[in-house]
């Protein structure tokens, strides 16, 4: 059986086989085909402002460093010392010019060209050849801000790649001062479950009712009216102004702006309470006045899901990133992003707003990424009857007018919709069945 049969029969329309969630062989095709093969996102430019700045990471399963060099060029180093491949550097982020590998001490340039090797006289070779340089990601390139890189020198660029996505990153963006944030420390967690559980849950608003109740009571928990954080899914959410948009390439996004009112302070006022947040609001209000309302909105989480194939999304004022570990093991990373006030609008609160902003992490990830990765790991648990073949994802599926196809090529339904992954895995299907043009620079 050919590889694009074998892919062909495990995606159907209305369903895709067990196997692609617990299959090791399809797992290690994953991360050349899928992350050696697409922009993968790799770190945010404001973790690496200064040059020499670095931080640790995977492109998949290879470890790398993500660098701003000494000439401030974005690279993407293998974390692999080229002479018996121990790791270079094994601190999370630091700055460094050079990195030199415990093991026997050769040490590279932070270009990843070497620079030097001890006692280089018990060698008859040439240190000055490229292939002792540490190998890089070719093709490193930068989103306002989001750094992506790619293996593949066939992938289109990455503007390209991203496509329809730059709309809801740019809006994501725009409503900050000086339009971009900086990223903060991060919560982690790690699952028992296949990373693709987690992107074919990020823009499900089915499951937010029954696997969330317990965090929709407790954002209502001080409201007379439980018309706070994501209590517009209580209902009929099927029926709710909210969305869900597919953009291609695996790309998709659900927005809930349409469920608040476009107003100032609109956005504040469903924000679930947390502890502390009424100290540093009375202090936004008694500075700004009639102007706090624009400072408060962006402390609120902005409701927005926009999800970047294979390991990004945005979700309110969080970067979660997907970090496959095995088959069935995947880290969920959640990055805080701070507001950058140059200009002062808001005339000395940015702090007060981003206190809030940290706070607003006891809604997601503290409690509602805890009840996705229990369902993930339910669903990996389940996925072990083998004999019972087929997961199902079919909802919205064959009702007339249910998924619209918009003027520019892209996919619209109701927000409760699994169109999102029937079609990011088509572009799965594509990918696994299309061989990457691998390469590598030293």
């Amino acid at each position: 059986m050919s590889t694009s049969i074998f892919f062909e029969h495990l995606v159907q329309e209305d369903r895709v086989h067990r196997s692609i969630y617990t299959d090791p062989l399809i797992f290690e095709l994953e991360m050349t085909h899928i992350f050696g093969g697409v922009w993968c996102y790799l770190a945010h430019e404001s973790q690496l402002p200064r040059p020499d700045d670095y931080l640790t990471g995977k492109l998949g399963l290879r470890p790398i460093i993500v660098v701003r060099d000494s000439s401030g060029k974005l690279r993407a180093l293998f974390n692999r010392c080229t002479h018996r491949g121990a790791r270079v550097c094994r601190e999370t982020r630091g700055s460094a010019r050079t990195f030199q590998c415990p093991y026997h001490g050769w040490t590279y340039f932070n270009t990843g060209k070497l620079r030097g090797v001890p006692w280089p006289e018990g060698y008859a070779c040439d240190f000055a050849e490229g292939k002792y340089n540490l190998a890089q990601v070719p093709r490193v390139e930068s989103y306002r801000g989001f750094i992506f890189g790619t293996l593949n020198a066939d992938a289109p660029p990455l503007g390209d790649y991203l496509g329809a996505a730059k709309r809801p990153i740019d809006e994501w963006l725009d409503r900050n001062p000086g339009s971009r944030v900086v990223v903060a420390e991060a919560n982690r967690l790690k699952f028992k479950g296949n990373w693709k559980l987690a992107y074919d849950n990020a823009a499900d608003g089915y499951h937010v009712v029954f696997s969330h109740r317990s965090l929709l009571e407790t954002e209502n928990r001080h409201a007379a009216d439980p018309t706070k954080g994501m209590s517009f899914y209580m209902g009929k959410p099927d029926e709710a102004p909210m969305y869900v948009q597919y953009f291609g390439r695996g790309h998709h996004f659900k927005d809930k702006r349409p469920n608040v009112e476009r107003r100032p302070g609109a956005l504040w006022e469903i924000e679930g309470a947390q502890p502390g947040m009424a100290a540093y609001e009375k202090l936004i209000r008694e500075r700004l006045g009639a102007r706090a309302l624009r400072a408060l909105d962006l402390a609120a989480s902005e409701p927005v899901n926009i999800n970047i194939f294979p390991n990004l999304s945005i979700l309110g004022n969080h970067i979660q990133v997907f970090q496959p570990l095995a088959v069935d093991e995947t880290e969920s990373v959640w990055y805080a992003t701070a507001i950058v006030d140059e200009a002062n609008e808001l005339e000395g609160m940015a702090d007060a707003v981003n206190a809030i902003r940290m706070r607003t992490q006891e809604s997601f990830p503290n409690f509602g990424e805890v009840d996705d990765a229990a369902n993930f790991e339910e669903i990996q648990k389940g996925l072990a009857a083998c004999e019972d073949e087929w997961v199902y994802m079919h909802r919205g599926l064959g009702i007339p007018g249910r998924v619209q196809r918009l003027a520019d090529g892209t996919l619209k339904a109701p927000a409760t919709d699994e169109v999102f992954m029937r079609e990011h895995m088509k572009e799965w299907q594509r990918l696994m069945t299309t061989r990457p043009n691998i390469q590598l620079s030293r």
